[in-house]
């Protein structure tokens, strides 16, 4: 059968070419793999390694981040970017202390219960921690499927039931084998059929790729429309994040001001990080959510901020690879 050959033949390629990933490795345990899948989140490889390890290195169970506060879950996660994501897994680690006495959850239902957690991660943790057989689908593997079997040069902007379906079509019965071909999938994804210019003549699935063989070519445009950074809302709110992580106890409003120069955004980010949860108001000054606030004697001296900017360039990566 064709959908199962495809499959045997990514595992294979995947046997010989995956990356060498420390939450790949033998032995790590559901909560390495699920505060990787939270990092990977529109964050490239490159920038989650050093990030994951100091995590873990902290917080290697729940119950240890469950202990601390918020604020230094935001500390702790500095610039990967999309910092909800650090309040998230904190969440997380409170309702596994909770619900499941300190240890992540093996079935579906209960990991998608999780504070914060989707279908896609609730997938990749039950496939990836607990070698579940489990559609476990995300932007590459929605591409690949995509023009594989569908022979489709894109997927379309967001993940829909059907795309679960047929990529489920796909993995093998045998539940850990179903899980390598989820990874498989994932990985050729990433580096080989990416979305501007695949890698055809470097694919174990050219033989079989219903989209090249039909001789389509790949979007002449971007498949999505790249997000802006330099000047807007969220280069603010990571400045004003920034001078926040680096002091212990309540900043004031006018230390903030100096941080960007336009008023209106200015308040608006800072406003918005207050309704994320990431910051909490304290009289005229501003703590990161959950701070432990030191008595006024005892605040440790002001660290240098810089002046009005407009900075550029990402706080995070947009692709996962």
């Amino acid at each position: 059968m064709v959908d199962k050959e495809l499959a045997s033949t990514a595992i294979r390629w995947f046997d010989e070419n995956a990356r060498d990933l420390p939450w790949r490795a033998p032995g790590v345990g559901a909560w390495a793999i699920l505060v990787s899948e939270v990092m990977l989140q529109q964050t490239p490889v490159v920038r989650v390694l050093p990030a994951w390890r100091a995590w873990l290195a902290r917080w290697p169970e729940p119950a240890a981040l469950a202990a601390d506060p918020p604020a230094e879950a935001i500390r702790m996660w500095g610039r990967l970017g999309y910092p909800r994501r650090a309040l998230r897994l904190r969440g997380c680690a409170v309702a596994i202390v909770e619900r499941h006495d300190g240890q992540v959850p093996t079935g579906l239902d209960e990991l998608l219960a999780l504070p914060g957690v989707g279908a896609y991660t609730a997938r990749a943790v039950a496939a990836f921690a607990y070698g579940q057989r489990h559609p476990v689908v995300d932007t590459n593997v929605r591409r690949l499927v995509a023009r594989a079997v569908a022979g489709e040069p894109d997927a379309g902007p967001a993940t829909r039931p059907a795309d679960l379906v047929a990529t489920a079509e796909l993995l093998p019965v045998d539940p850990a084998r179903a899980a390598r071909a989820s990874a498989a999938f994932m990985e050729l994804g990433a580096l080989v059929c990416v979305a501007r210019t695949p890698r055809c003549a470097d694919c174990p699935l050219a033989s079989m790729c219903a989209w090249r063989a039909s001789g389509r070519t790949a979007p002449e445009g971007p498949t999505r429309r790249p997000q802006r950074y330099a000047g807007a809302d969220r280069q603010v709110r990571g400045m004003l994040l920034a001078v926040l992580r680096e002091t212990t106890g309540p900043v004031h409003r006018d230390r903030l001001d100096l941080v960007w120069d336009d008023d209106a955004q200015r308040a608006r980010a800072l406003a918005g990080l207050v309704d994320d949860g990431l910051v909490e108001p304290v009289g005229g000054s501003y703590v990161l959510a959950g701070d432990r606030i030191l008595p006024v004697d005892r605040q440790p001296a002001d660290r240098r901020v810089p002046g009005p900017r407009r900075a550029a360039g990402p706080e995070v990566g947009t692709e996962r690879t």
